[in-house]
């Protein structure tokens, strides 16, 4: 048994890339880190007045952002039987703050979806970055796997630094 993706695409929002890539994605996130147990994984693509509201329901924040992860369980947690799929986590996305964060950092829209996507995994993993040294762990390892995740060109490194502190 594979991992296993439900992927949710707002009504009216258009995604930067396809289905298969982010199933594809996702699964070589997993793979990169080891991960053998079987995962689920919930990806939603919504817009900024969705992702507002989910920004404000999970974080206390009243306003949109790039992505949010919301961590369920983790790949390596005894409780869970052998075999057992794993209800990793969902990852929301938002294309429009995504495009529009594109354009600041000189990036093209689908990379900036890419990176996100992968960060937000990472998350799910138990990456974080509101310590210096979580924020350059988790560039590190952003970079890595960006550099073999198919892109339209090459993504120089992430600055992940607009992440730190909480965001």
């Amino acid at each position: 048994m594979g991992n296993s993706y439900d992927i949710m695409l707002e009504e009216g929002v258009a995604c930067p890339v396809g289905e298969d890539e982010i199933r594809e994605d996702c699964d070589f996130v997993l793979a990169s880190e080891g991960v053998e147990r079987p995962c689920v994984v919930s990806v939603s693509v919504v817009g900024n007045e969705r992702m507002r509201e989910l920004n404000a329901e999970w974080r206390d924040q009243d306003r949109a952002t790039d992505v949010l992860s919301l961590e369920c369980e983790r790949p390596d947690d005894e409780d869970l039987a052998p075999g057992e799929p794993c209800e990793l986590g969902d990852i929301v996305l938002a294309p429009a703050y995504i495009e529009r964060q594109a354009k600041g950092f000189g990036t093209t829209p689908a990379d900036e979806f890419r990176l996100l996507l992968v960060h937000g995994m990472l998350h799910l993993l138990g990456y974080d970055h509101l310590e210096d040294d979580e924020a350059e762990a988790m560039e590190a390892r952003e970079d890595e796997l960006l550099a073999h995740i198919r892109t339209d060109r090459a993504i120089d490194h992430v600055t992940l630094t607009r992440h730190r502190g909480g965001e």
